[in-house]
């Protein structure tokens, strides 16, 4: 069900906490640093809790339940954590691929399948991913736009699904096929309910996601 735009604050699972609603008036910059403040706040009890929640609300989705290649990501500064489905996913035969930063092309991503074998290490910005000696290997990567469903970390969304990233621009750079290819994986977004603003300042280079969810809801994109 998706949320509401409400005027009244957003709240954090700590009941003493109140976070005030964020407008367009603030720029991506200022947003960016407000809403990556707010998730790194909450504590590693909330933290577990939250990635439990977001396990049951993807198995809600029929774009998880049928997808043969999935991709995801690894947590870094307060992300959501999507681990707690890998398992559920392997057991349906699902093949699960992490981002990789693209060697020698300019902020763009290779998806790396994750094996029993793959050796995990920290890349410049400090997020674990499969080794190089590994991902540079074509028979574990897939192209992006064969794979089946991509689960992508935000920094803020609102109610209309609409997204802010990081800044670096990898996504939207790897992912700018799906704005006029036919053959294209679903984008979902993930993030805290904490992240979700009251409306957000949209770019034109931004790849429009087919929904975000959170610990608290599914958000179908209004186009």
């Amino acid at each position: 069900m998706p949320l509401r735009n409400e005027p009244s604050p957003l709240r954090t699972s700590r009941s003493n906490v109140t976070i005030a609603p964020v407008t367009a008036g603030h720029d991506r910059r200022a947003l960016r640093r407000m809403l990556r403040h707010r998730r790194r706040t909450l504590a590693p009890g909330e933290q577990r809790q939250a990635a439990l929640a977001l396990r049951q609300q993807l198995l809600r989705m029929p774009e998880i339940m049928r997808a043969t290649h999935l991709a995801f990501y690894l947590p870094n500064d307060g992300e959501i954590d999507p681990g707690p489905l890998i398992a559920t996913l392997r057991r349906r035969g699902i093949h699960v691929y992490l981002p990789v930063l693209r060697p020698l092309v300019h902020n763009r991503l290779w998806f790396v399948e994750l094996r029993q074998d793959t050796r995990l290490v920290s890349n410049r910005f400090g997020i674990a991913e499969p080794a190089l000696q590994q991902s540079a290997q074509r028979h574990r990567r897939l192209p992006a736009w064969a794979l089946d469903t991509i689960l992508m970390p935000l920094v803020g969304f609102d109610a209309r699904g609409n997204r802010l990233g990081m800044g670096g621009g990898f996504y939207d750079r790897t992912l700018a096929f799906t704005r006029h290819r036919s053959t294209r994986p679903t984008l979902i977004g993930l993030a805290h309910g904490c992240q979700q603003v009251d409306s957000l300042p949209a770019a034109e280079w931004d790849v429009p996601l087919d929904a975000v969810v959170s610990d608290r809801a599914i958000i179908r994109a209004q186009r």
